[in-house]
């Protein structure tokens, strides 16, 4: 989710609230510039729960490259 630092302000308790389940990116003048975030969260099996998604027989760059050609 994508806030501005004035609606954090105004709403702090509503973002503690949202951020147990969702990062919380912060801009200010329209420019990321803090994201707020669950500290309990387990970066490593969200990581693993990616695993599978990439083709086996294509690699990171591969990917990457087809993924910018679509656009």
């Amino acid at each position: 989710m994508l806030i501005t630092a004035t609606e954090l302000k105004a709403n702090l308790g509503k973002y503690l609230i949202l951020a147990a389940t969702e990062d919380i990116f912060i801009t200010q003048y329209g420019k990321v510039v803090a994201k707020l975030t669950n500290p309990f969260q387990d970066r490593v099996d969200v990581a693993k729960s990616l695993f599978g998604i990439l083709p086996q027989t294509m690699t990171l760059e591969e990917v990457m490259e087809e993924r910018l050609n679509e656009g």
